[in-house]
């Protein structure tokens, strides 16, 4: 097959090119028959294809194809088949472009939605313009495309709390997500830096917690601030609006609310949270700085009391079809706190858990028995396996591949997403024009070796492997422009990863995917992203004597 000439990012299964090189020319207003079940992307189809082509597709007779006047064929038609070429996953799809135009049927809703990614890159970069060019022709190669993703999960983590990005940010990174066939968002919402998402009993987690007075600027051992105070947050209604968007383009939200640690904008809102009895805690603030906060949750009832009813509202706003999961963070929690309060100390005594460590599984543990009888799933950091969890929470394995191993073998599902291999803060490129370089250089091509299932596991263990995220982590990455340069093209690499049906990392062809990246650089520019191009950061790109946090070396595999 000869995907070079497609273009198509993630590879396909199956692509089979007419070897003539004949194509389907589209008339000026083509037709859409879209049978039974196939409403949600026939909407998006006319919003997204119409505004780019002009065209307004009107819908044609049902079943056959045959238009309502008699006798006019349909040049798009959309179908559903749970038995699309005889492939029973939920997400599969076949497309089929002859001379009657274009036959999409997807196993689900969800297949059919990404058959039309499919087809939308086929029909080139302009394509994913918001307006049609004048005199674009529009035409698709004869093929037939055979398709379904490799794993269930496949994820991006956006971190909204160090550096707010606004509600319509977030909504264009879903539509990034789904064109590149990802189905799910974890939106980090809380952490020292700002508590981003409004709830209604708790005014003041926005009100005080939504804002720092300044940020310091690059990694923490710069001695440069952004005096600018930064802030922002999301009304319940931006959240509804934020998981209906995404729930119409068959992607997930996983909110993430974080306990025991990274929660000083919760304690500097209400002080009471934290541990009174050795901070002066009505003192604290927003944190403005980076790094791993003292600051910790106090280990109470009180404080299990607030935090439920956080989640209660939360669970209202992330509705179980769309966010089955919830993400509790749980990593990184300084223990001197408690080891320095009598009331903690009273409080192992009263548990008789096994010290702090004890404490931060109590919490977890906790939480997890909370949200099951409500029907939910908790997922957390690894370090959520130390003391042991409930039989339907996950893992989300960011330390390495380690904790994932461990989760899997011991029977919780994992979702990888090891720091050393896809953590998209991480710097792209040696040198000095790299912007505030962080961590491994992780290339494009580093991210397209990466490699979810690690050897080590045995195949029941590895069932449990639900797929893989990459965390883009915004201390230093202050606007979108930033977050643009540190997410693209490697998510395009690490798509592929997750969709396609994989040889060990070492066989893989980068020269064939970097082939194709030529026609999805000009699919990114047509959207508008601001993308590090091949040759290395553009001048208005780079951050010259801001300091970062570069390691040296090839990253462990631990």
């Amino acid at each position: 097959m000869d995907l070079i000439r497609t273009g198509l990012i993630p590879a396909p299964r199956v692509v089979l090119l007419d070897e003539d090189g004949r194509r389907f020319a589209f008339g000026p207003e083509p037709l859409l028959d879209a049978g039974p079940g196939t409403a949600s992307v026939a909407r998006w189809l006319r919003r997204e294809l119409g505004a780019a082509t002009g065209w307004a597709l009107p819908a044609a007779g049902a079943g056959d194809g045959v238009g309502a006047g008699g006798g006019a064929v349909a040049e798009l038609r959309l179908r559903i088949d749970p038995d699309v070429a005889g492939d029973p996953g939920p997400e599969s799809y076949v497309i089929d472009i002859g001379e009657g135009g274009a036959e999409l049927t997807g196993a689900t809703a969800a297949g059919l939605f990404w058959g039309a990614q499919t087809l939308r890159q086929l029909l080139g970069p302009d394509a994913y313009r918001r307006a049609p060019l004048p005199g674009r022709a529009w035409s698709l190669p004869y093929a037939r495309v055979v398709d379904g993703p490799r794993f269930g999960w496949r994820g991006m983590m956006l971190d909204v709390a160090r550096h707010f990005m606004p509600k319509d940010g977030v909504l264009r990174y879903i539509d990034l997500l789904a064109a590149h066939k990802l189905n799910v968002l974890h939106l980090h919402l809380t952490d020292d830096q700002g508590w981003r998402i409004e709830i209604g009993r708790y005014p003041r987690l926005t009100e005080v917690g939504a804002r720092r007075a300044r940020s310091r600027r690059g990694h923490r051992a710069s001695p440069l601030w952004n005096e600018t105070p930064h802030g922002g947050f999301y009304t319940q209604d931006d959240i509804r609006e934020i998981v209906a968007y995404a729930a119409e383009r068959h992607v997930r939200v996983v909110p993430e609310i974080d306990v025991p640690g990274h929660s000083q904008a919760a304690i500097a809102a209400y002080p009471e949270l934290g541990n009174t009895d050795v901070v002066d805690t009505a003192a604290l603030g927003v944190w403005d700085d980076w790094g791993i906060c003292e600051n910790v949750l106090a280990p109470t009832e009180a404080v299990l009391r607030f935090y439920e009813g956080v989640f209660e509202e939360l669970l209202e706003l992330f509705p179980a079809e769309v966010s089955p999961f919830v993400h509790i963070g749980g990593d990184e929690c300084p223990k001197a706190q408690w080891k320095a309060s009598p009331a903690a100390q009273e409080r192992i005594r009263e548990l008789g858990v096994d010290g702090e460590d004890g404490l931060q599984s109590w919490f977890v543990r906790h939480f997890d028995g909370w949200l099951a009888e409500r029907g939910r799933r908790l997922i957390g950091w690894d370090e959520i396996l130390e003391g042991g969890l409930a039989p339907g929470a996950a893992v989300s394995s960011w330390r390495g591949y380690a904790g994932g191993v461990a989760a899997a073998e011991a029977g919780h599902d994992v979702v990888m997403c090891p720091e050393q291999h896809v953590y998209l803060d991480h710097r792209q490129a040696d040198g000095e024009d790299e912007p505030v370089p962080i961590g491994y250089v992780r290339s494009l091509e580093d991210v397209y070796r990466f490699e979810p299932l690690p050897p080590k596991l045995s195949p029941e263990a590895a069932a449990h492997v639900l797929g893989a995220q990459a965390n883009m982590w915004t201390e230093v990455t202050e606007d979108q422009g930033r977050v643009d340069y540190q997410v693209f093209p490697r998510l395009a690499a690490f798509a592929e990863v997750v969709w396609s049906w994989q040889p060990a990392p070492e066989e893989r062809d980068f020269a064939w995917f970097e082939g194709r990246m030529a026609a999805h650089y000009a699919r990114l520019d047509a959207l508008g992203v601001g993308y590090r191009p091949p040759g290395g950061p553009l001048p208005w790109q780079r951050r010259p004597g801001v300091l970062g946090r570069p390691i040296e070396g090839a990253p462990p595999n631990v």
